[in-house]
């Protein structure tokens, strides 16, 4: 409240939505640095002698392969229909304890269903629900190693790609976990700590240069990136949303050498099969700049409707809507001239790969 943020309900949490402006903000992580309050986010921490086992049943990936000290790669959390759960990106503390932060939407359901999961098949596990016990932060741009440096944490530079660090000092208070990861296509720190050593950090974070952001710069920011969000771009339910394997996801958030997992049938089904549909962008022609492609709306090509639109956006990068889509996979050609449907009116634009923005100019369209 203090620093004059809008606030919104999302996912049941009452969060920051807007301190200034969204374009603001979004601006000020791609180009210096800006700090989220994330703390809506799942924080889940799994220990016991067959942790392993539950994470191995659980997702796509091996995360058995994650260093101590480092996070898995985003994996996939799958239903018996290959359907996604959540996709996560587990921290390996020592071997027996793993961090999980599921999106928030998912938190207390990813929760409830590891403990049952670990129960059913006679794992011991325990799963600790810690969101009531530690409050979550994300420091993200280009210039997030200078503001570190001020906060007294000038190891944090040392840090590799979702590398982190336990018990660590930052702006003179102890955090649980320091960690090189983000979800805004930036360099940054997620930084995990109790509410008051969180509410110092975020203080003098803001001293050392970084602009507060709220949740609606955070999906701006992901939308260009072609990061994806539960509810818009996978679920559970097989009538609404495609196979995981139409997610495109990349970053070997699958391995198909692994065997046992829960979907692991339907999965390698759906890739015997081929992807009906596909994700892939949407950027609006330069004609139609101002036009922004909202959730649901039909693409078409020509007089065939071949797709809808996943979420969307302004890009204050590109100057233009930008969205996720999902195309048929006959049609979902990079390159290819689209129309998106708003309000009876069709608009052009054109389909593209991710990210949406690989440098900061405007696309020649």
């Amino acid at each position: 409240m203090e620093l004059g943020a809008s606030f919104g309900e999302f996912a049941g949490w009452e969060v920051p939505m807007v301190y200034t402006s969204t374009l603001e903000e979004h601006l000020a992580v791609r180009s210096s640095v800006g700090v989220f309050d994330i703390s809506h986010m799942g924080r889940l921490l799994l220990s016991g002698p067959d942790v392993l086992e539950l994470l191995e049943l659980i997702y796509t990936k091996r995360v058995s392969r994650t260093k101590v000290g480092f996070m898995s790669g985003p994996t996939l959390a799958l239903n018996e229909y290959a359907r996604v759960k959540d996709d996560e990106m587990p921290y390996n503390i020592d071997g027996e304890r793993w961090l999980i932060v599921p999106n928030a939407a998912v938190a207390d359901h990813m929760r409830d269903y590891m403990r049952s999961l670990a129960t059913s098949r006679g794992l011991r596990v325990d799963v600790f629900d810690l969101r009531d016990s530690y409050a979550m932060l994300a420091i993200q741009g280009p210039r997030v190693v200078d503001v570190m440096e001020k906060l007294g944490a000038p190891w944090a530079s040392s840090l590799k790609p979702l590398e982190f660090r336990v018990n660590e000092d930052v702006a003179g208070v102890k955090t649980f976990i320091v960690s090189r990861s983000g979800w805004t296509g930036e360099d940054g720190f997620e930084v995990i700590a109790e509410p008051k050593a969180a509410a110092t950090i975020l203080r003098e974070s803001i001293k050392a240069g970084a602009k507060p952001a709220g949740i609606a710069a955070r999906d701006t920011l992901r939308i260009e990136m072609g990061f994806v969000l539960g509810g818009f771009e996978y679920g559970e339910d097989p009538a609404r949303f495609p196979c995981a394997y139409s997610l495109r996801y990349g970053m070997g958030a699958i391995d198909w050498s692994k065997r046992g997992y829960i979907g692991e049938e339907a999965l390698r089904a759906c890739r015997r099969e081929g992807a009906r549909w596909v994700r892939v962008g949407i950027i609006m022609r330069k004609e139609a700049a101002k036009i922004i492609p909202r959730h649901g709306y039909k693409i078409y090509i020509e007089d065939l409707e071949v797709g809808w639109v996943t979420s969307g956006t302004y890009s204050p990068i590109l100057g233009r809507g930008v969205g996720q889509a999902y195309i048929s996979s006959g049609h979902a050609l990079i390159g290819e001239s689209v129309e998106v449907e708003v309000r009876g009116v069709r608009y052009e634009a054109r389909i593209s790969d991710f990210p949406l923005i690989l440098v900061l100019s405007k696309p020649r369209l």
